[in-house]
């Protein structure tokens, strides 16, 4: 399943001049994400979002109706505007009419998903959902009635696929990779996730039930999940040049496609940006001197006993805006207990998710 690399709601924002003004208003916490009570509520925040930028086509209905998802495996809901929603962060977007397809119906459930900007409400439905070659029959979702605050108007895709545990799932609906297992149509009880950080760029794949060997080099190093519901690994310690910096009497972390940064407590991250030398911008952000970043040290996390250095090539988001390049750390903080290994580690280290084993594969991506 391809998926591409293209413009972030950040880009949007700054080339629209709105971004300072965005983020004062919305004080960014990675974490909302994973507290609060799964059964009735999935707390998470669309800030998280920001700086996502790759997203795949699927299609829901007969005949199929296309959106374009995020894949995060730091949720388990699949959701999509629909032609009841008349806020403008849904008509932005594509939006499913049920009164188009002949496979649809519905129990008329409803749905909330608390975000940290608003929650999206709905109702769930049941529909042909067609993912690459896949035909997944009777798969539940949510038909967004109402969105989160205006941020939504500024992200480039239409809607969320998580691909995180059964037990997260907001009222309960069943998740796609569930159904997948439920339906024979995957060979693996996985999905392995590759990410290139070409901006614009074509490559990123999500492969449901194998492995991809073309995308990695050396052997794939395997770590328990240490609790079903996100993608939760320990992490032993942080390192840079042999010291620790961070998580000294080891810690939990989350894979989490759906999270652009690699987030951390506040203090720890803090602790790495002084080390790599990125200086405090406004509202939390760090940015790095784009000619210093060859010199920068690796940040190295050890995980079941293995190392995974991260490049400063790595942790620096390089963006260019009026011809102008500028760099900023890929680290966040906010993370509070929980790290999250998001896209900046996982575009240097090919991830696999193994359902059947409960745990996760981690190799060094080409």
């Amino acid at each position: 399943m391809p998926l591409f690399k293209g413009k972030s709601a950040r880009d949007v924002l700054q080339e629209k001049g709105l971004l300072e003004d965005f983020l004062k208003n919305h004080p960014h916490d990675p974490c909302s994400k994973f507290e609060g009570p799964s059964s009735l509520a999935v707390n998470e925040p669309m800030i998280n979002y920001l700086d996502l930028s790759y997203y795949g086509t699927i299609s829901i209905g007969s005949p199929p109706q296309s959106f374009t998802v995020i894949f995060d495996t730091g949720s388990s809901n699949l959701w999509v505007p629909s032609t009841s929603c008349y806020a403008a962060s849904c008509t932005k977007h594509r939006q499913f009419n049920p009164k188009r397809s002949s496979t649809y119906y519905t129990r008329n459930q409803g749905v909330s998903i608390q975000y940290g900007t608003g929650a999206m409400d709905g109702i769930l439905g049941y529909d042909t959902v067609r993912i690459s070659n896949m035909v997944i029959r009777d798969q539940e979702f949510g038909l967004a009635t109402s969105e989160p605050g205006g941020f939504f108007g500024y992200v480039k895709f239409d809607g969320i696929l998580g691909m995180g545990y059964q037990s997260l799932a907001a009222s309960g609906a069943t998740t796609v990779f569930h159904n997948m297992l439920a339906q024979h149509l995957v060979d693996q009880h996985l999905f392995s996730v590759y990410l290139t950080r070409q901006n614009g760029g074509y490559g990123s794949e999500i492969l449901f039930g194998g492995i991809d060997s073309s995308h990695y080099t050396g052997q794939i190093h395997w770590v328990p999940v240490t609790r079903e519901a996100y993608w939760q690994i320990n992490i032993d310690r942080v390192t840079i040049d042999g010291q620790v910096v961070a998580c000294r009497e080891g810690c939990a972390a989350i894979v989490d496609t759906g999270t652009s940064l690699l987030v951390g407590s506040t203090s720890a991250i803090n602790t790495i940006q002084n080390r790599i030398g990125a200086t405090e911008g406004y509202y939390g952000m760090y940015s790095i001197d784009c000619n210093k970043v060859s010199s920068m040290p690796d940040v190295v996390f050890t995980i079941n006993g293995v190392d995974f250095p991260l490049p400063a090539q790595a942790y620096t988001l390089q963006s260019s805006y009026n011809g102008q390049r500028s760099c900023s750390s890929g680290f966040g903080g906010g993370g509070g207990d929980l790290w999250i290994l998001g896209d900046v580690f996982i575009g240097e280290y090919y991830s696999i998710f193994d359902h059947g084993n409960n745990r996760v594969g981690l190799a060094q991506a080409v």
